[in-house]
Protein backbone atom coordinates (compact mmCIF):
# COMPACT_ATOMS: atom_id res chain seq x y z
CA UNK A 1 0.00 0.00 0.00
CA UNK A 2 2.80 2.40 0.90
CA UNK A 3 4.57 1.58 -2.36
CA UNK A 4 1.45 2.40 -4.38
CA UNK A 5 0.86 5.62 -2.41
CA UNK A 6 4.47 6.70 -2.91
CA UNK A 7 4.32 6.06 -6.64
CA UNK A 8 1.02 7.99 -6.90
CA UNK A 9 2.43 11.00 -5.09
CA UNK A 10 5.54 10.90 -7.27
CA UNK A 11 3.44 10.75 -10.43
CA UNK A 12 1.32 13.70 -9.28
CA UNK A 13 4.44 15.70 -8.43
CA UNK A 14 5.93 15.05 -11.87
CA UNK A 15 2.63 15.97 -13.53
CA UNK A 16 2.42 19.23 -11.56
CA UNK A 17 6.03 20.05 -12.40
CA UNK A 18 5.40 19.48 -16.10
CA UNK A 19 2.22 21.56 -15.96
CA UNK A 20 3.92 24.41 -14.13
CA UNK A 21 6.97 24.29 -16.41
CA UNK A 22 5.49 23.85 -19.86
CA UNK A 23 1.80 24.70 -19.83
CA UNK A 24 1.29 28.18 -21.44
CA UNK A 25 0.81 30.89 -18.83
CA UNK A 26 -1.80 32.65 -20.99
CA UNK A 27 -4.08 29.59 -20.95
CA UNK A 28 -4.00 28.97 -17.20
CA UNK A 29 -6.86 31.39 -16.30
CA UNK A 30 -9.12 29.60 -18.78
CA UNK A 31 -8.18 26.21 -17.34
CA UNK A 32 -8.79 27.39 -13.79
CA UNK A 33 -12.13 28.86 -14.78
CA UNK A 34 -13.39 25.65 -16.40
CA UNK A 35 -12.02 23.56 -13.54
CA UNK A 36 -13.99 25.66 -11.05
CA UNK A 37 -17.10 25.26 -13.18
CA UNK A 38 -16.58 21.50 -13.19
CA UNK A 39 -16.15 21.42 -9.39
CA UNK A 40 -19.24 23.58 -8.97
CA UNK A 41 -21.25 21.31 -11.24
CA UNK A 42 -20.16 18.17 -9.40
CA UNK A 43 -20.22 19.52 -5.83
CA UNK A 44 -23.62 19.63 -4.06
CA UNK A 45 -22.55 22.61 -1.91
CA UNK A 46 -23.17 26.31 -2.42
CA UNK A 47 -20.99 29.13 -1.08
CA UNK A 48 -21.87 32.75 -0.17
CA UNK A 49 -19.21 35.31 0.75
CA UNK A 50 -19.68 38.41 2.92
CA UNK A 51 -16.84 40.90 2.45
CA UNK A 52 -15.70 43.40 5.07
CA UNK A 53 -15.78 46.29 2.59
CA UNK A 54 -18.35 47.20 -0.03
CA UNK A 55 -18.25 49.63 -2.95
CA UNK A 56 -14.55 49.47 -3.81
CA UNK A 57 -13.48 49.68 -0.13
CA UNK A 58 -15.40 52.87 0.45
CA UNK A 59 -17.60 51.61 3.27
CA UNK A 60 -17.42 48.86 5.86
CA UNK A 61 -20.20 46.31 5.54
CA UNK A 62 -22.80 46.25 8.30
CA UNK A 63 -23.56 42.62 7.39
CA UNK A 64 -19.93 41.63 7.99
CA UNK A 65 -19.94 43.05 11.51
CA UNK A 66 -23.35 41.55 12.29
CA UNK A 67 -22.01 38.12 11.27
CA UNK A 68 -18.86 38.73 13.32
CA UNK A 69 -20.97 39.47 16.41
CA UNK A 70 -23.17 36.43 15.80
CA UNK A 71 -20.19 34.10 15.43
CA UNK A 72 -18.44 35.61 18.47
CA UNK A 73 -21.12 34.02 20.67
CA UNK A 74 -21.42 30.72 18.80
CA UNK A 75 -17.83 30.12 17.71
CA UNK A 76 -16.54 29.87 21.30
CA UNK A 77 -18.41 26.57 21.62
CA UNK A 78 -16.93 24.83 18.56
CA UNK A 79 -13.90 26.72 17.24
CA UNK A 80 -10.39 25.70 18.28
CA UNK A 81 -8.67 28.96 17.26
CA UNK A 82 -10.05 32.13 18.85
CA UNK A 83 -9.03 35.79 19.12
CA UNK A 84 -9.38 37.56 22.48
CA UNK A 85 -10.05 41.25 23.10
CA UNK A 86 -10.06 42.73 26.61
CA UNK A 87 -12.54 45.58 27.11
CA UNK A 88 -14.07 47.71 29.83
CA UNK A 89 -11.00 48.18 32.05
CA UNK A 90 -9.96 44.52 31.74
CA UNK A 91 -13.18 43.37 33.38
CA UNK A 92 -14.42 41.27 30.45
CA UNK A 93 -12.94 39.30 27.57
CA UNK A 94 -14.59 39.11 24.14
CA UNK A 95 -13.73 36.02 22.07
CA UNK A 96 -14.15 35.84 18.31
CA UNK A 97 -13.28 33.38 15.56
CA UNK A 98 -9.69 33.62 14.34
CA UNK A 99 -8.66 33.87 10.68
CA UNK A 100 -8.84 30.64 8.65
CA UNK A 101 -11.01 28.97 11.29
CA UNK A 102 -14.28 27.13 10.54
CA UNK A 103 -17.36 26.45 12.67
CA UNK A 104 -20.68 24.74 12.08
CA UNK A 105 -24.18 25.94 12.83
CA UNK A 106 -27.64 24.35 12.65
CA UNK A 107 -30.83 26.21 11.70
CA UNK A 108 -34.21 24.43 11.42
CA UNK A 109 -32.44 21.10 11.00
CA UNK A 110 -30.14 22.38 8.24
CA UNK A 111 -26.38 22.25 8.81
CA UNK A 112 -24.18 25.11 7.57
CA UNK A 113 -20.48 25.93 7.77
CA UNK A 114 -18.90 29.33 8.45
CA UNK A 115 -15.28 30.08 7.57
CA UNK A 116 -13.21 33.18 8.26
CA UNK A 117 -10.90 34.09 5.40
CA UNK A 118 -8.63 36.92 4.27
CA UNK A 119 -6.94 37.67 0.97
CA UNK A 120 -3.78 39.75 0.63
CA UNK A 121 -3.30 41.90 -2.45
CA UNK A 122 -0.49 44.33 -3.32
CA UNK A 123 -1.12 47.86 -2.12
CA UNK A 124 -1.99 50.44 -4.78
CA UNK A 125 -0.03 53.15 -2.99
CA UNK A 126 3.34 53.97 -4.54
CA UNK A 127 5.99 53.68 -1.84
CA UNK A 128 9.61 52.70 -1.27
CA UNK A 129 8.29 50.05 1.10
CA UNK A 130 5.35 48.46 -0.73
CA UNK A 131 2.85 46.72 1.51
CA UNK A 132 -0.24 44.61 1.08
CA UNK A 133 -3.94 45.15 1.63
CA UNK A 134 -5.91 42.50 3.45
CA UNK A 135 -9.49 41.85 2.39
CA UNK A 136 -11.34 39.89 5.02
CA UNK A 137 -14.55 38.00 4.41
CA UNK A 138 -16.78 35.29 5.81
CA UNK A 139 -17.74 32.28 3.68
CA UNK A 140 -21.04 30.50 4.28
CA UNK A 141 -21.30 26.94 2.86
CA UNK A 142 -24.51 24.88 2.75
CA UNK A 143 -26.04 21.98 0.83
CA UNK A 144 -28.10 22.84 -2.22
CA UNK A 145 -31.13 21.08 -0.78
CA UNK A 146 -31.26 23.77 1.94
CA UNK A 147 -31.32 26.66 -0.53
CA UNK A 148 -34.91 27.61 0.38
CA UNK A 149 -34.20 28.27 4.07
CA UNK A 150 -30.86 30.07 3.65
CA UNK A 151 -32.50 33.45 3.15
CA UNK A 152 -34.36 33.07 6.45
CA UNK A 153 -31.15 31.89 8.10
CA UNK A 154 -29.16 34.92 6.92
CA UNK A 155 -31.91 37.25 8.16
CA UNK A 156 -31.77 35.43 11.50
CA UNK A 157 -27.97 35.84 11.71
CA UNK A 158 -28.08 39.56 10.87
CA UNK A 159 -30.86 40.23 13.37
CA UNK A 160 -29.12 38.33 16.16
CA UNK A 161 -25.79 39.99 15.33
CA UNK A 162 -27.28 43.47 15.57
CA UNK A 163 -28.96 42.67 18.89
CA UNK A 164 -25.68 41.34 20.28
CA UNK A 165 -23.91 44.51 19.11
CA UNK A 166 -26.44 46.70 20.95
CA UNK A 167 -26.17 44.71 24.18
CA UNK A 168 -22.39 44.58 24.30
CA UNK A 169 -21.73 47.89 22.60
CA UNK A 170 -18.95 50.12 23.87
CA UNK A 171 -19.11 53.77 22.91
CA UNK A 172 -15.93 54.90 21.21
CA UNK A 173 -14.07 58.14 20.61
CA UNK A 174 -12.63 58.17 17.09
CA UNK A 175 -10.04 60.40 15.46
CA UNK A 176 -8.95 60.32 11.83
CA UNK A 177 -5.59 58.81 10.91
CA UNK A 178 -3.32 60.52 8.34
CA UNK A 179 -4.05 59.25 4.83
CA UNK A 180 -0.56 57.77 4.52
CA UNK A 181 -1.62 55.22 7.16
CA UNK A 182 -4.84 54.18 5.41
CA UNK A 183 -3.25 51.25 3.60
CA UNK A 184 -1.32 48.16 4.56
CA UNK A 185 -1.78 45.51 7.20
CA UNK A 186 -4.70 46.05 9.56
CA UNK A 187 -4.99 49.72 8.58
CA UNK A 188 -8.06 51.90 9.14
CA UNK A 189 -9.04 55.47 8.46
CA UNK A 190 -10.11 55.98 12.08
CA UNK A 191 -8.26 55.28 15.29
CA UNK A 192 -10.34 54.80 18.42
CA UNK A 193 -10.34 54.49 22.19
CA UNK A 194 -13.14 53.71 24.61
CA UNK A 195 -15.20 56.82 25.39
CA UNK A 196 -15.55 57.19 29.16
CA UNK A 197 -16.17 60.89 29.74
CA UNK A 198 -18.41 61.32 32.84
CA UNK A 199 -20.09 64.60 31.81
CA UNK A 200 -23.90 64.73 31.90
CA UNK A 201 -26.47 67.49 31.55
CA UNK A 202 -27.02 67.34 35.32
CA UNK A 203 -23.38 68.31 35.94
CA UNK A 204 -23.19 70.84 33.08
CA UNK A 205 -22.72 74.44 34.21
CA UNK A 206 -25.61 76.04 32.34
CA UNK A 207 -29.04 77.48 33.01
CA UNK A 208 -31.67 74.86 33.77
CA UNK A 209 -34.13 76.11 31.16
CA UNK A 210 -31.57 75.99 28.36
CA UNK A 211 -30.40 72.50 29.37
CA UNK A 212 -33.94 71.11 29.34
CA UNK A 213 -34.61 72.59 25.89
CA UNK A 214 -31.47 71.00 24.44
CA UNK A 215 -32.18 67.63 26.07
CA UNK A 216 -35.74 67.46 24.71
CA UNK A 217 -34.52 68.48 21.27
CA UNK A 218 -31.84 65.77 21.21
CA UNK A 219 -34.20 63.03 22.39
CA UNK A 220 -36.77 63.99 19.75
CA UNK A 221 -34.06 63.90 17.08
CA UNK A 222 -32.95 60.38 18.10
CA UNK A 223 -36.54 59.14 17.60
CA UNK A 224 -37.14 61.00 14.34
CA UNK A 225 -36.17 58.43 11.69
CA UNK A 226 -39.66 58.17 10.19
CA UNK A 227 -40.25 61.93 10.46
CA UNK A 228 -37.07 62.81 8.56
CA UNK A 229 -37.93 60.25 5.89
CA UNK A 230 -41.42 61.74 5.57
CA UNK A 231 -40.16 65.30 5.05
CA UNK A 232 -37.43 64.13 2.62
CA UNK A 233 -34.45 65.27 4.67
CA UNK A 234 -31.27 63.47 5.70
CA UNK A 235 -31.43 62.26 9.29
CA UNK A 236 -28.87 64.65 10.72
CA UNK A 237 -28.72 67.83 12.76
CA UNK A 238 -26.07 70.51 13.12
CA UNK A 239 -25.04 72.46 16.22
CA UNK A 240 -22.70 75.42 16.50
CA UNK A 241 -21.20 75.86 19.97
CA UNK A 242 -19.58 79.26 20.31
CA UNK A 243 -18.26 81.29 23.19
CA UNK A 244 -15.09 82.29 25.05
CA UNK A 245 -12.49 79.66 26.05
CA UNK A 246 -13.32 77.62 29.14
CA UNK A 247 -17.10 77.91 28.84
CA UNK A 248 -17.74 74.16 28.49
CA UNK A 249 -18.07 73.50 24.75
CA UNK A 250 -16.22 70.17 24.88
CA UNK A 251 -18.12 69.20 28.03
CA UNK A 252 -21.40 69.90 26.23
CA UNK A 253 -20.38 67.49 23.44
CA UNK A 254 -19.58 64.77 25.99
CA UNK A 255 -22.91 65.34 27.73
CA UNK A 256 -24.76 65.01 24.40
CA UNK A 257 -22.98 61.73 23.65
CA UNK A 258 -23.78 60.32 27.09
CA UNK A 259 -27.43 61.38 26.85
CA UNK A 260 -27.99 59.71 23.46
CA UNK A 261 -25.48 56.85 23.87
CA UNK A 262 -23.65 57.96 20.68
CA UNK A 263 -20.06 57.54 19.51
CA UNK A 264 -17.92 60.61 18.80
CA UNK A 265 -15.85 61.21 15.66
CA UNK A 266 -13.35 64.02 16.23
CA UNK A 267 -12.13 65.24 12.83
CA UNK A 268 -8.73 66.90 12.60
CA UNK A 269 -8.97 68.85 9.34
CA UNK A 270 -5.27 69.69 9.15
CA UNK A 271 -4.37 66.03 8.50
CA UNK A 272 -6.80 65.72 5.57
CA UNK A 273 -5.24 66.39 2.18
CA UNK A 274 -8.29 67.22 0.08
CA UNK A 275 -12.07 67.02 -0.27
CA UNK A 276 -11.94 63.45 -1.57
CA UNK A 277 -10.31 62.22 1.64
CA UNK A 278 -12.88 64.12 3.68
CA UNK A 279 -15.70 62.29 1.87
CA UNK A 280 -14.03 58.91 2.44
CA UNK A 281 -13.80 59.66 6.15
CA UNK A 282 -17.48 60.56 6.28
CA UNK A 283 -18.46 57.29 4.59
CA UNK A 284 -16.51 55.37 7.23
CA UNK A 285 -18.54 56.87 10.09
CA UNK A 286 -21.44 54.90 11.53
CA UNK A 287 -24.90 55.94 12.63
CA UNK A 288 -25.67 56.95 16.22
CA UNK A 289 -22.67 59.24 16.23
CA UNK A 290 -21.59 62.84 16.79
CA UNK A 291 -19.16 64.26 14.23
CA UNK A 292 -17.10 67.05 15.79
CA UNK A 293 -14.79 69.70 14.35
CA UNK A 294 -13.43 71.72 17.26
CA UNK A 295 -12.07 75.24 16.83
CA UNK A 296 -13.04 75.24 13.19
CA UNK A 297 -11.86 78.81 12.74
CA UNK A 298 -8.31 77.67 13.61
CA UNK A 299 -8.23 74.32 11.77
CA UNK A 300 -7.70 75.46 8.17
CA UNK A 301 -8.25 78.65 6.19
CA UNK A 302 -11.98 78.27 5.56
CA UNK A 303 -13.06 81.67 6.78
CA UNK A 304 -11.40 83.80 4.14
CA UNK A 305 -12.04 81.83 0.99
CA UNK A 306 -14.96 83.98 -0.07
CA UNK A 307 -13.65 87.29 1.20
CA UNK A 308 -11.65 89.74 -0.85
CA UNK A 309 -8.40 90.98 0.53
CA UNK A 310 -8.92 94.30 2.25
CA UNK A 311 -6.43 97.11 2.37
CA UNK A 312 -4.46 97.21 5.58
CA UNK A 313 -4.37 100.31 7.75
CA UNK A 314 -1.18 101.98 8.88
CA UNK A 315 -0.90 100.04 12.14
CA UNK A 316 -1.18 96.67 10.40
CA UNK A 317 1.38 97.77 7.82
CA UNK A 318 3.82 98.58 10.62
CA UNK A 319 3.29 95.12 12.09
CA UNK A 320 4.07 93.54 8.73
CA UNK A 321 7.46 95.28 8.78
CA UNK A 322 8.32 93.44 11.98
CA UNK A 323 10.34 90.37 10.83
CA UNK A 324 9.25 88.20 13.79
CA UNK A 325 5.54 88.79 13.18
CA UNK A 326 6.02 88.25 9.46
CA UNK A 327 7.83 84.95 10.05
CA UNK A 328 5.08 83.69 12.39
CA UNK A 329 2.40 84.57 9.87
CA UNK A 330 4.25 82.79 7.07
CA UNK A 331 4.56 79.67 9.25
CA UNK A 332 0.82 79.72 10.00
CA UNK A 333 -0.05 80.10 6.31
CA UNK A 334 2.31 77.27 5.39
CA UNK A 335 0.74 74.91 7.95
CA UNK A 336 -2.74 75.74 6.66
CA UNK A 337 -1.74 75.29 3.03
CA UNK A 338 -0.86 71.63 3.62
CA UNK A 339 -4.56 70.81 3.61
CA UNK A 340 -6.51 71.42 0.40
CA UNK A 341 -9.92 70.98 2.00
CA UNK A 342 -12.07 73.81 0.66
CA UNK A 343 -15.12 75.52 2.05
CA UNK A 344 -17.15 74.08 -0.82
CA UNK A 345 -15.96 70.55 0.00
CA UNK A 346 -16.82 70.92 3.67
CA UNK A 347 -20.27 72.29 2.86
CA UNK A 348 -20.95 69.35 0.53
CA UNK A 349 -19.97 66.90 3.26
CA UNK A 350 -22.15 68.38 6.00
CA UNK A 351 -25.14 69.43 3.90
CA UNK A 352 -24.76 68.14 0.33
CA UNK A 353 -25.46 64.79 -1.33
CA UNK A 354 -22.70 63.05 0.60
CA UNK A 355 -24.28 64.02 3.92
CA UNK A 356 -27.05 61.47 3.23
CA UNK A 357 -24.57 58.54 3.30
CA UNK A 358 -25.78 57.29 6.67
CA UNK A 359 -28.31 58.40 9.25
CA UNK A 360 -28.75 59.49 12.86
CA UNK A 361 -25.77 61.80 12.95
CA UNK A 362 -25.18 65.05 14.78
CA UNK A 363 -22.58 67.45 13.37
CA UNK A 364 -21.02 69.93 15.80
CA UNK A 365 -18.69 72.85 15.15
CA UNK A 366 -17.05 74.74 17.99
CA UNK A 367 -15.40 78.14 17.83
CA UNK A 368 -14.29 80.92 20.13
CA UNK A 369 -14.88 83.57 17.47
CA UNK A 370 -18.13 83.03 15.59
CA UNK A 371 -17.68 86.29 13.63
CA UNK A 372 -14.69 84.77 11.81
CA UNK A 373 -16.73 81.99 10.20
CA UNK A 374 -18.18 82.23 6.72
CA UNK A 375 -21.96 82.85 6.91
CA UNK A 376 -22.58 79.98 4.45
CA UNK A 377 -20.93 77.55 6.86
CA UNK A 378 -23.16 78.30 9.84
CA UNK A 379 -26.48 79.18 8.23
CA UNK A 380 -29.67 77.47 9.41
CA UNK A 381 -30.05 74.10 7.72
CA UNK A 382 -26.35 73.37 8.15
CA UNK A 383 -25.88 74.44 11.73
CA UNK A 384 -29.54 74.15 12.76
CA UNK A 385 -29.02 75.57 16.22
CA UNK A 386 -26.47 78.03 17.56
CA UNK A 387 -25.73 77.55 21.27
CA UNK A 388 -23.84 80.32 22.98
CA UNK A 389 -21.63 78.97 25.75
CA UNK A 390 -21.32 82.17 27.75
CA UNK A 391 -19.57 83.15 30.95
CA UNK A 392 -20.66 81.59 34.21
CA UNK A 393 -23.84 82.92 35.78
CA UNK A 394 -25.06 82.44 39.34
CA UNK A 395 -27.40 79.62 38.34
CA UNK A 396 -24.53 77.75 36.66
CA UNK A 397 -22.38 78.43 39.75
CA UNK A 398 -24.93 76.64 41.96
CA UNK A 399 -24.63 73.57 39.72
CA UNK A 400 -20.85 73.63 40.09
CA UNK A 401 -21.09 74.16 43.85
CA UNK A 402 -23.30 71.09 44.12
CA UNK A 403 -20.91 69.07 41.94
CA UNK A 404 -17.66 70.08 43.61
CA UNK A 405 -18.67 70.87 47.20
CA UNK A 406 -22.00 69.02 47.55
CA UNK A 407 -23.74 72.13 48.91
CA UNK A 408 -26.88 73.87 47.67
CA UNK A 409 -26.76 76.97 49.88
CA UNK A 410 -24.30 78.94 51.99
CA UNK A 411 -24.12 82.32 53.68
CA UNK A 412 -21.49 83.43 51.12
CA UNK A 413 -23.84 82.80 48.18
CA UNK A 414 -25.26 86.33 48.46
CA UNK A 415 -21.84 87.94 48.05
CA UNK A 416 -21.00 85.61 45.17
CA UNK A 417 -24.27 86.41 43.37
CA UNK A 418 -23.51 90.12 43.68
CA UNK A 419 -20.02 89.68 42.19
CA UNK A 420 -21.35 87.57 39.30
CA UNK A 421 -23.47 90.54 38.28
CA UNK A 422 -20.40 92.80 38.16
CA UNK A 423 -17.79 90.69 36.36
CA UNK A 424 -17.29 87.89 33.86
CA UNK A 425 -15.57 84.61 34.59
CA UNK A 426 -15.57 81.28 32.77
CA UNK A 427 -17.05 78.10 34.26
CA UNK A 428 -13.59 76.51 34.07
CA UNK A 429 -12.14 79.22 36.33
CA UNK A 430 -15.05 78.85 38.75
CA UNK A 431 -14.58 75.08 38.88
CA UNK A 432 -10.85 75.45 39.53
CA UNK A 433 -11.51 77.67 42.55
CA UNK A 434 -14.25 75.42 43.91
CA UNK A 435 -12.13 72.27 43.75
CA UNK A 436 -10.49 71.49 47.14
CA UNK A 437 -6.71 71.25 46.78
CA UNK A 438 -6.11 69.43 50.08
CA UNK A 439 -7.97 67.70 52.90
CA UNK A 440 -7.72 70.85 55.03
CA UNK A 441 -9.77 72.95 52.60
CA UNK A 442 -13.52 72.91 53.29
CA UNK A 443 -16.42 74.43 51.36
CA UNK A 444 -16.06 77.82 53.04
CA UNK A 445 -12.37 78.06 52.06
CA UNK A 446 -13.20 77.21 48.46
CA UNK A 447 -16.00 79.77 48.34
CA UNK A 448 -13.67 82.45 49.73
CA UNK A 449 -11.12 81.53 47.04
CA UNK A 450 -13.83 82.05 44.43
CA UNK A 451 -14.81 85.43 45.92
CA UNK A 452 -11.18 86.51 45.78
CA UNK A 453 -10.90 85.39 42.14
CA UNK A 454 -14.11 87.28 41.28
CA UNK A 455 -12.82 90.47 42.91
CA UNK A 456 -9.51 90.17 41.04
CA UNK A 457 -11.41 89.65 37.78
CA UNK A 458 -13.55 92.69 38.60
CA UNK A 459 -10.47 94.89 39.12
CA UNK A 460 -8.85 93.60 35.92
CA UNK A 461 -12.04 94.35 34.01
CA UNK A 462 -12.01 97.92 35.34
CA UNK A 463 -8.38 98.38 34.32
CA UNK A 464 -9.07 96.95 30.89
CA UNK A 465 -12.03 99.27 30.47
CA UNK A 466 -9.95 102.31 31.44
CA UNK A 467 -7.21 101.23 29.04
CA UNK A 468 -9.71 100.93 26.21
CA UNK A 469 -11.11 104.35 27.01
CA UNK A 470 -7.62 105.90 26.95
CA UNK A 471 -6.84 104.15 23.67
CA UNK A 472 -10.12 105.36 22.20
CA UNK A 473 -9.37 108.89 23.39
CA UNK A 474 -5.89 108.84 21.83
CA UNK A 475 -7.28 107.70 18.50
CA UNK A 476 -9.95 110.38 18.63
CA UNK A 477 -7.31 113.01 19.43
CA UNK A 478 -5.16 111.84 16.48
CA UNK A 479 -8.11 112.02 14.11
CA UNK A 480 -8.97 115.52 15.31
CA UNK A 481 -5.33 116.61 14.91
CA UNK A 482 -5.18 115.22 11.35
CA UNK A 483 -8.46 116.90 10.52
CA UNK A 484 -7.14 120.22 11.87
CA UNK A 485 -3.92 119.89 9.82
CA UNK A 486 -5.86 119.19 6.64
CA UNK A 487 -8.11 122.16 7.33
CA UNK A 488 -5.10 124.42 7.93
CA UNK A 489 -3.46 123.28 4.68
CA UNK A 490 -6.61 124.04 2.71
CA UNK A 491 -6.74 127.52 4.26
CA UNK A 492 -3.10 128.15 3.27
Amino acid sequence: MWTELSSTITALSVAWFMFDKYFPYQLRPYLERYFQKFVTFVSPYIEITFHEFTGERLKRSDAYFAIQNYLSTNSTKNAKKLKADVVKDSQSVVLSMDDYEEVTDVFNGAKVWWASRKKSTPSKVISFYPGTEEKRYYKLTFHRRNREIIKSYIEHVLKQGKEIAVKGRQRMLYTNNPSKNWYGWNSTKWGSIVFEHPATFDTLAMGTKMKEEIKKELIKFSKGKDYYAKIGKAWKRGYLLHGPPGTGKSTMIAAMANLLDYDIYDIELTTIKDNSELRKLLIETKGKSIIVIEDIDCSIDLTGQRKKKEEKDDDEADKEKDPISKKKKEAEEESKSKSKVTLSGLLNVIDGIWSACGGERIIIFTTNYVDKLDPALIRRGRMDRHIEMSYCCFEAFKVLAKNYLEIESHELFGKIEELFGETKISPADVAENLMPKSDEEDEETCLKNLIEALEVSKEEAKKSQKKKQRSRLRKQTKRMAKHAQKKQKRMV
